[in-house]
Formats: C-alpha cells, sequence, structure tokens
C-alpha cells in the first residue's frame, strides 16, 4: 500500500526519532499500568478536573512516549506534530537525565499552581507544537484564538496541575513565539 504525504511525514519521522533516540518506542498509555496509575492518581489531585489523561494526552518518560490507546487511529498529522512535540522532551531528558527531569517537572519550586520548570519544559515543547502545526496548516491555523486558547489552557488549567497560572506571560510568550515563526 503506498502513503500519502502525511504518512510519509510521520514514518519519516519516526525513523529521524529512530536514529536520534535509538531506545525509542512508543507504548499505548492503557496498556501500561504506570500509566494508569498516573491517570487515577490525577483525577484525585484534580478532584475529578483531569479525567482524561490517558484518552487525550501523550506522556514522555525518557525514550519511550506514551500514547493514547487510539493513536494509530489519529490522522497522521496529528501523530507528527505530537511527535514533534514529545521530541523536545525526549531533549530533555538527555541533557536534564530521568532523575533530574523527575524533580525539576514535578517538583520544583511546587508541584502544583507553581511550577516552573514544568512551564518552562512544556513551554519549550508547545513552540515545537505551533510550528509544527504552521508547516502543515499554515500561519492562520496558531494565530486563531481556538488555537491559542487550547495551549494557554494547558497551562493554567487542571491537565498539568495548574503549572503556571500568570495568563499575562503565557499570552506574551505565545506572541514571541509568533513572532519568531517565519510569515
Amino acid at each position: 500500500m503506498e502513503l500519502n504525504g502525511s504518512e510519509q511525514r510521520y514514518e519519516a519521522l519516526l525513523e529521524e526519532l529512530s536514529r536520534e533516540f535509538p531506545r525509542f518506542r512508543l507504548v499505548r498509555k492503557p496498556d501500561s499500568r504506570t500509566q494508569r496509575i498516573i491517570h487515577y492518581g490525577l483525577i484525585g489531585l484534580t478532584f475529578g478536573q483531569m479525567r482524561d489523561y490517558l484518552d487525550n494526552y501523550h506522556t514522555t518518560v525518557g525514550q519511550t512516549v506514551y500514547v493514547t490507546g487510539d493513536w494509530a487511529n489519529r490522522d497522521p498529522d496529528s501523530r507528527y506534530i505530537t511527535l514533534r512535540h514529545e521530541r523536545v522532551h525526549m531533549r530533555q531528558f538527555r541533557r536534564f537525565t530521568l532523575l533530574g527531569m523527575a524533580v525539576l517537572y514535578l517538583l520544583v519550586p511546587l508541584p502544583i499552581g507553581l511550577a516552573y520548570f514544568r512551564a518552562r519544559f512544556e513551554k519549550e515543547a508547545y513552540a515545537e507544537s505551533m510550528r509544527a502545526a504552521c508547516e502543515l496548516h499554515g500561519r492562520d491555523h496558531i494565530e486563531a484564538d481556538r488555537y491559542r486558547e487550547r495551549i494557554l489552557r494547558q497551562f493554567c488549567g487542571p491537565s498539568y496541575l495548574w503549572m503556571w497560572p500568570f495568563r499575562g506571560h503565557l499570552n506574551r510568550w505565545y506572541d514571541s513565539i509568533l513572532a519568531e515563526i517565519p510569515t
């Protein structure tokens, strides 16, 4: 079967990731006991507000990307954008080590409400998501209020435990990424 352009792009990225990260693998979150435990823990920590960890969020630990159960059925462009984001996290793990990332991402300075390093790491990864989305869908896509709101909500809402509550700062950051992306 011949692959279309979107599928070819996604497959090429998988090959790149395998070369850059020799132990790279995709694991379905529902198949991981640890990911299921995290899911239920997040439901408790957020008083029920974060219920879609298994179904709508992808998680990188080292060179392993834990993907949603419907990953294989997702649009190849969506998978491509997601893996561009997760590659940033894999590079962060390489730079800071598993222990370093765990401490910085989860605890510093606070695990909930003011998670500077989590926000810093996610801003780097979401900037890459924006670049990839712009490449595939055009600048209007990432300039749309709906797209901006979806990304900023990740920082201010329960999905990442309200990691960065400073909306003005996040809007300035978003605008700075827009300014860096060629028109």
